[in-house]
């Protein structure tokens, strides 16, 4: 037993509270952000050494019903979630303070309240013990990331703001708690099993089956198509925001719920014998291949990486969907390298804003000679996406590509390679247009002159240093892969 997951969920919980208290002093509310990042950091990375030792530290708070506790349990997987977010959270809250500063934008008290807010919910739901545990935190981050989306409160945000939280509430107000109910009649308990709740179950195959698709059209938050459009339209919020939803915590939340699902709900033999695993594999490589064609269509940078969001997180999906050791580690390993090389690449486009108020690629040709620190981060940001080495998406997506091999399953090795090109074809021209084409007036008169366009730099330390990270994650990747392979021991794959 011990107290720790607890404190790294009420740290944050407590800093929002004094950011509220120290509304009038700027200097010291912002100061509060980031001591409680570092610290929330400093506690979840305590518990690597007994996860490493094969102890899973458990804390049970109270009962609701009997097998329905609310509980917390820090695994390997839980490690993966939580170690991105609280470390990524350092450099958000920096590179927040830049931008809410040089933006000179309203409400910032309140941003930085519900911003704390939301890793409490990541990190307790990365830490749940449970399905009970875990659905409380992920609607707690459904809620408080809310008023981040409609942070400019106009007309586009309200809108943007509204589809966001009628997707997401009301998939799990109807999908996710018809799955929470079957499992709880049938299993009995909602206790995540290391080879799943319902490994001996006698119940049928068909009502099995149901269960999971509950469960698959009720975390949301995974955005696979056709549940996907909450995260295009939540691109209205602030750059830090779309860094939080698409990097740190909202959608890793879904990714990680469905990884819960399938490893320690449904368990890796039942998904295997009722052939849901190769049909969520196919499902997920037409998210991944149709998102990445809409993003090579999209002029507007936040856009065009919105889409990039859902399709590279249908590869943590697919790797686990596709029950092999190779293609899970790579599934498990591509939540890590997702989220430091999407970090960057939202953290330059808010980057480029700051300096220049432009959004669209068009309207970037020859920006990359003004601002060299931000469109060079951009492309090694983009390096990862891709998956070319030396960046932990190379990693990730290797594994990918073996287990696919191993599977048997060469279409999934095809989607993989035509999904690449893809990826290339919507990255790579961002950083020619910056680097290569000759300067253009703007025709916008809201743009800013290219003579006036400068590195903002409190923008741009942070965003170097999670394009740093990406690359340390390819050269380096042993803490990540360490951690898929003890997931894969649990749930039996190893």
């Amino acid at each position: 037993m011990t107290i720790r997951p607890v404190l790294a969920v009420a740290v944050s919980l407590t800093a929002a509270a004094l950011i509220l208290l120290l509304h009038r002093r700027p200097d010291a509310r912002d100061m509060v952000s980031l001591v409680a990042a570092l610290l929330k950091f400093l506690i979840v990375i305590s518990l690597a050494p007994a996860v490493f030792a094969g102890l899973t530290p458990e804390l049970t708070l109270f009962e609701i019903l009997p097998g329905i506790d609310f509980a917390f349990r820090v695994d390997a997987l839980g490690m993966v979630f939580a170690t991105i977010s609280s470390l990524l959270w350092i450099l958000a809250a920096l590179y927040s303070i830049g931008y809410m500063r040089s933006q000179k934008e309203q409400n910032q008290t309140r941003f930085f309240a519900a911003f704390a807010v939301s890793l409490s919910a990541a990190v307790g739901g990365a830490f749940a013990a449970n399905l009970f545990t875990l659905v409380i935190f992920y609607e707690a981050l459904s809620l408080i990331t809310y008023p981040l989306v409609y942070h400019k409160e106009d007309d586009t945000s309200w809108a943007g703001s509204r589809r966001y939280v009628v997707y997401l509430v009301g998939a799990s107000k109807s999908f996710l708690l018809a799955g929470l109910a079957l499992t709880y009649q049938l299993a009995g308990t909602l206790d995540f099993l290391p080879q799943g709740l319902f490994r001996d179950s006698d119940a049928s195959d068909a009502l099995l089956t149901l269960v999971y698709i509950f469960y698959l059209a009720g975390f949301a938050k995974a955005a696979i198509m056709p549940f996907h459009a909450w995260l295009p339209a939540a691109m209205v919020a602030p750059t830090p925001v779309s860094a939080l939803l698409h990097a740190v915590a909202v959608v890793k939340m879904g990714v990680f719920c469905m990884l819960r699902v399938i490893f320690h709900v449904m368990g890796v033999d039942v998904m295997g014998k009722l052939g849901l695993g190769i049909a969520t594999a196919y499902l997920v490589s037409f998210t991944i291949v149709m998102a990445s064609i809409y993003a090579l269509t999209r002029d507007d940078l936040k856009a065009r990486l919105a889409y990039s969001t859902v399709s590279q997180l249908s590869y943590i999906i697919l790797g686990a969907a596709l029950l092999t050791p190779m293609a899970a580690v790579g599934g498990v390993t591509h939540i890590a390298a997702h989220a430091f090389s999407k970090i960057t690449l939202f953290f330059c486009a808010g980057s480029i804003y700051c300096a220049s108020h432009r959004k669209k690629i068009s309207d970037m040709a020859g920006i990359g000679r003004r601002l060299p620190w931000t469109m060079g981060a951009f492309f090694i940001g983009s390096l990862g996406m891709i998956g070319i080495p030396p960046s932990g998406g190379f990693i990730s997506k290797w594994y990918l590509v073996l287990g696919s091999v191993e599977a048997g399953e060469l279409v999934f090795l095809t989607v993989l390679l035509v999904s690449a090109v893809l990826n290339a074809a919507y990255f790579l021209p961002i950083t020619y247009t910056a680097f290569f084409e000759p300067e253009k007036a703007p025709t916008d008169p809201g743009l800013t002159a290219a003579e006036n366009i400068r590195e903002v730099p409190m923008v741009v330390v942070p965003l170097m240093i999670t394009a740093l990270l990406s690359l340390a994650l390819g050269l380096y990747p042993q803490y990540f892969i360490e951690l898929a392979r003890l997931v894969m021991r649990g749930a039996g794959l190893l």
